[in-house]
């Protein structure tokens, strides 16, 4: 046993990387933006250190200018502080199913010498916690050499696969330093409402939900408060859910794995809801080759993907992480549980967005922008949602699929999009 740890300085526990070393950030929540600071300080000594990681929040730091012989970013998503770096040629992305990430690090596709992961303080026995961000960083700490913690006693402590021994760490360093939050409800408007309206009139009772973050996740959790007997089995949970849990409405009570427990991958929201995580048995965050394996989704009962897109052809492909050749996010675990939900007894995959995007753009296209990612395909693609409807795609030939869509575009757009496809599919009848 070697704890009680000492701890270190950041200067000296980030010696520990080397040139030429590959190294995991923690993300989202959880990202150490200590060490991350101190980390650029180093750049004078450091050449061709690649960073890999999924989405960061906060100054990443690594990034700046002139820092491109030290540090290398290579991010296996495209969050808002790297995208611009991403898109100007400064930093990569590498397009991975979420669940696929784990898989990366231990066939040594991409072999991992150090780990920096914030944790909480050791408990009595010497485990810390991966906090609210477990979902790649416990394969990580599984499989790097060089274990560096930045250790925060504003870390949650979660229950599930996020205890790491202090035996592990090579070094450790204290750092009191708030953790990231985000907040989506005040994006919430009109058209987000009544596309949460038409989500829940598609959830039974005793369904099980995945979403995601954002405005649209957040209007459907608005409109399920006359549900009954919900659970959650999700790659990532926001504060959203907290009223439905503490409400009754989630219950977990029929999930047939993990019955009575939150099941999530990591979580991001308001310091109110890492507080109500704290030592919460009833949340468990597990490794995300679990969580987001199809084949553990489908066996829990009218599972229920919500996910959101960019855009949606007339033919049902959707595009989730590009306008055209702009990345703007990842593949994340959308194809995960779309399939996911599919294979589910009484499942349904689900793609909710707005007829027009912010510019007044219509979502609903004729064709994907050039260079857009698609991220599900048009066999993956069940029900589109937008403030117009429901599109019900599956069974649905080319055409029907393309009248289906039509109905729940804008309507100022609508005339452009049957012009479109009488030329593409001749015989067509709106």
């Amino acid at each position: 046993m070697r704890y009680p740890f000492q701890y270190q300085s950041p200067e000296a526990a980030l010696q520990f990387i080397k040139s030429g070393d590959r190294v995991f950030v923690h993300g989202s929540a959880q990202t150490p933006t200590t060490l991350l600071k101190h980390l650029s300080l180093q750049a004078d000594r450091l050449r061709d250190v690649e960073l890999v990681f999924i989405s960061v929040l906060g100054e990443v730091f690594v990034d700046k200018p002139g820092m491109e012989d030290s540090f290398k970013i290579n991010s296996l998503f495209v969050s808002e502080p790297i995208r611009k770096d991403v898109n100007e040629g400064r930093a990569d992305y590498v397009p991975v199913f979420l669940s696929e990430i784990p898989e990366l690090f231990k066939r040594n596709v991409l072999p991992l010498d150090v780990a920096i992961v914030q944790v909480s303080p050791p408990d009595k026995h010497g485990y810390c916690s991966l906090g609210v961000s477990v979902d790649v960083a416990r394969s990580a700490v599984n499989t790097a050499k060089t274990i560096i913690a930045q250790v925060n006693p504003n870390v949650p402590r979660t229950h599930g696969d996020g205890v790491i021994h202090t035996n592990r760490f090579k070094a450790m360093v204290y750092a009191d330093e708030p953790l990231h939050e985000r907040t989506f409800g005040e994006r919430v408007g009109e058209n987000e409402l009544k596309i949460g309206e038409y989500v829940a009139e598609l959830i039974e009772d005793r369904s099980t939900l995945q979403m995601g973050i954002g405005a649209i996740p957040d209007a459907v959790l608005n409109c399920l408060h006359s549900h009954r007997d919900l659970g959650v089995h999700t790659e990532m949970l926001s504060d959203g859910v907290l009223d439905l849990f503490v409400n009754d409405v989630i219950t977990n009570k029929y999930k047939t794995i993990h019955p009575n427990k939150i099941v999530s991958g990591f979580a991001l929201g308001s310091h109110k809801l890492y507080e109500y995580i704290d030592d919460n048995p009833a949340f468990a965050f597990l490794d995300i080759d679990y969580v987001n394996d199809p084949h553990v989704i489908r066996r829990n009962p009218k599972v229920i993907a919500i996910n959101s897109a960019i855009e949606v052809d007339i033919t049902g492909q959707v595009v989730s992480d590009s306008i055209g050749t702009y990345q703007y996010s990842g593949v994340g675990g959308q194809m995960d549980f779309l399939r996911g939900a599919a294979l589910s007894q009484g499942g349904k995959p689900i793609i909710a967005l707005p007829s027009r995007n912010a510019k007044g753009i219509s979502k609903i296209v004729p064709m994907t922008r050039q260079g857009a990612g698609v991220v599900a395909t048009r066999a993956h693609a069940h029900y589109i949602v937008t403030e117009y409807g429901v599109a019900y795609l599956y069974g649905k030939n080319l055409r029907q699929r393309a009248k289906a869509l039509i109905s729940i575009a804008h309507p100022d757009d609508r005339e452009a999009l049957d012009k479109y496809c009488w030329e593409r599919f001749k015989n067509f009848d709106i």
